[in-house]
């Protein structure tokens, strides 16, 4: 290292090399932004236990520092080098990290860079939120970021205000969607170029019909609704992007007082992997589960629980890609990687979360279909407050049935 040491801590790097900040704050140091925090927290903190704090990669968050100090750092991400960030699903974490990683070490030896900060969607979006919210410009942001969930891609705080001054923009390279994203009931390729979407996270019904009792077993998201149902559905609260996606695209297809009535009919909030089995829960056994279609192949065969696909469709939470417009002509090139074939393949058939790559066969169920907002619901709603609103109504729904008991 040609300026600092690992045991330097961050205060005093960012105190002799000024340069240095944007780079700390570009890969979630973002409290090194405010100056009284720069001094207290930076202080605290040494450079090695830094980068193992953020798991990055540290011959190449070194080389960035580095750069930066030489004057290079944004020389560098205009020429050899592309910085992507984001969110993996939890199921194909795995070989999709280990594919990243082939890809990154043979593009290296063609004399392209990728630093890639890819991290299991479990450990959720604020990381990324707040370094995006504290970026005063493009240059502070990498250049190609992955994840689901609305509100950190449309938000002006987000990613939001970047989109509208078109410094970021669909870095995907398809002519065509998968067909089974484009017909003239569901289209998903954004028609102004803004958003790429590369694979969706279907939510469907898993059933215990003996929980179920002589109920009948609700075929889509309207028989859901029915007060037969009440106290009775397990929901993904705590999955945020798939729960937002669930609240808003009942509000927006059924209405607010459909909103209501799901939270009516709710349980309680299970992760996915409790879901699975709950069948085998002593008390308060859900009749019927909302989760990503990935978590029905793991029910035990044999079992009283039924997947159902809803018949008016699996309410989807898109996994987003957006990239830099600038000069940077290797930013097709890795989004190309990351939205294509080899991608594409783990997500849908190891993942299940179905492509929009239009060469991947989805292994959709027969007549399977999707809801989902819409583009041009998401033109003219600023979907934070639609959620609150959707939010309030669902909780007074849940705070009326507690009353009741």
């Amino acid at each position: 290292m040609k300026y600092f040491t690992l045991t330097d801590n961050l205060f005093v790097i960012t105190e002799k090399f000024p340069q240095t900040l944007a780079v700390f704050i570009s890969h979630g140091f973002t409290q090194l932004a405010d100056e009284g925090k720069r001094s207290t927290f930076g202080k605290a903190l040494q450079l090695d236990i830094a980068i193992l704090m953020r798991q990055l990669e540290q011959d190449n968050f070194i080389q960035a520092l580095e750069a930066s100090i030489d004057g290079s750092s944004q020389e560098a991400r205009n020429s050899d080098t592309v910085y992507v960030k984001g969110l993996l699903p939890c199921p194909v974490r795995l070989p999709l990290q280990e594919t990243f990683d082939e890809v990154i070490e043979l593009k290296a030896s063609q004399g392209l860079k990728i630093n890639a900060d890819l991290k299991a969607a479990s450990m959720g979006l604020d990381w990324i939120k707040e370094e995006v919210a504290n970026a005063n410009s493009i240059d502070q942001l990498d250049d190609i970021y992955i994840s689901a969930g609305f509100d950190m891609f449309f938000d002006d705080e987000y990613f939001g205000r970047f989109i509208k001054s078109h410094e970021l923009s669909d870095p995907t390279q398809w002519n065509s969607i998968n067909k089974d994203f484009d017909n003239e009931n569901l289209s998903l390729k954004d028609p102004h170029g803004r958003y790429g979407i590369i694979a969706v996270v279907p939510a469907v019904f898993l059933v215990n019909t003996e929980v179920l009792g002589g109920r009948p077993v609700p075929q889509s998201w309207k028989e859901l609704l029915n007060p037969v149902y009440e106290r009775s559905v397990s929901l993904p609260v705590a999955d945020f992007d798939l729960f937002n996606a669930i609240l808003l695209t009942i509000d927006n297809n059924y209405g607010r007082d459909a909103v209501r009535a799901l939270g009516r009919n709710m349980l309680m909030s299970l992760h996915p992997a409790q879901m699975v089995k709950s069948d085998r829960q002593k008390i308060n056994k859900p009749a019927i589960t909302i989760m990503p279609y990935f978590f029905t192949k793991m029910v035990k065969e044999g079992s009283s629980m039924k997947a159902v696909w809803p018949k008016d469709g699996a309410i989807i939470s898109p996994i987003f890609m957006t990239g830099k417009n600038n000069n940077n002509r290797h930013i097709a090139e890795v989004a190309e990687i990351v939205s294509g074939e080899k991608v594409a393949t783990i997500l849908s058939h190891q993942g299940l979360f179905p492509s929009l790559n239009p060469n991947i066969d989805n292994r959709l169920p027969q007549g399977a279909s999707f809801l989902w907002l819409g583009w041009d619901y998401i033109e003219s709603h600023n979907l934070n407050s639609k959620f609150s609103e959707c939010q309030e109504a669902f909780n007074e729904s849940q705070i009326v049935e507690n009353m009741k008991q």
